[in-house]
């Protein structure tokens, strides 16, 4: 509906320079980012963070972009695996970064929560100009910043001609179920021999799918009213004091926890033990599901993903039998 698509660039873009024309409105980022995949082909060379989203890495095996799993390392081949770590803020050193085609990007980052500085982000797009790449930019959790983190890649000058950005009502509205999503693709962005890529992208689209439900749509621009857009930030806002009782937790047991401020999910580190073995032993003694670093890619390991999307009490539930397992 182009009253939507209105709606997502003056409530997420005004002043950015991304037009309703920019934006493909979808049933899912997740799904989003598999029609990208189509329409990078088979041939391209993709970048990801590490640890990542799975979803990216899986879909480029699906596409044949990738060598075969290489179980010594855990890792496909012919993927760049950008190790971002405690050590170094959970940004790549973009030094040691061969150049591939795609850089798939999420900030802030599941599972570790971390969100890139406009510094940062300012050498990731001026990495992808000088190398021609292009950035898939995962701005899911972009409401639970609430720090001056950029909330879109849009906000870096020049990025409108390196990037596409994949957004979602899932985690603002509760829309997992629902599926309503958005894509932004830039008229700027173009491929080496000066071919838009929107128009692309958008015969992709109108071959592999008939559109998000009108239902769902009228769902989004509800959100985008502003009794929506107060009850999303209400949302966001009682997610991020589950996130407070989770962080006091794990601190408070002497763990050392990341992400968290500027997303949903904490990230625990377990130093010297398997991921899965942190998961197996906290679901067995203390009957509370986490997810296992390792399954984000080898980097997660030794890392637990604790999520805060839950009701108060069982958050309040989860971090009484966290103390009593860990005390």
């Amino acid at each position: 509906m182009q009253k939507l698509r209105a709606a997502i660039a003056a409530t997420y873009y005004s002043d950015l320079g991304i037009e309703d024309s920019d934006i493909f409105v979808s049933d899912g980022a997740k799904c989003d980012i598999s029609r990208l995949q189509v329409l990078f082909g088979s041939k391209v060379t993709i970048a990801v963070q590490e640890p990542s989203y799975p979803a990216y890495v899986d879909s480029s095996v699906i596409m044949d972009q990738t060598d075969l799993y290489q179980q010594d390392v855990q890792k496909y081949g012919n993927i760049e695996y950008m190790r971002c770590n405690p050590e170094n803020g959970f940004f790549p050193d973009l030094s040691t970064v061969p150049r591939t085609d795609v850089i798939f990007f999420c900030s802030p980052n599941n599972p570790t929560g971390a969100a890139a500085s406009r510094d940062q982000l300012t050498k990731l797009v001026k990495f992808a100009k000088d190398n021609g790449s292009i950035i898939v930019y995962d701005s899911a959790y972009a409401m639970y910043i609430s720090d001056d983190s950029p909330k879109s890649i849009f906000e870096i000058p020049g990025a409108k001609a390196v990037a596409i950005e994949t957004a979602s009502f899932s985690k603002y509205a509760g829309f997992t179920g629902v599926r309503l999503s958005w894509t932004v693709v830039p008229k700027e962005l173009l491929f080496s021999d000066g071919h838009p890529v929107a128009k692309d992208f958008n015969r992709i689209v109108c071959t592999c799918f008939n559109g998000a439900s009108n239902i769902a749509q009228a769902g989004g621009l509800a959100c985008l009213s502003p009794e929506g857009l107060k009850a999303m930030r209400d949302v966001v806002g009682f997610y991020k004091e589950n996130t407070e009782i989770i962080v006091d937790t794990f601190t408070s047991l002497g763990f050392n926890v990341y992400g968290a401020k500027n997303a949903p999910y904490v990230w625990v580190h377990f130093p010297g033990r398997n991921s899965w073995d942190v998961f197996a032993e906290i679901l067995e003694k203390a009957n509370v599901v986490t997810t296992p670093g390792s399954g984000f890619g080898p980097g997660g390991e030794g890392f637990v993903r604790v999520s805060t999307f839950g009701h108060r009490e069982n958050i309040i539930e989860a971090a009484r039998r966290l103390k009593q397992l860990y005390k």
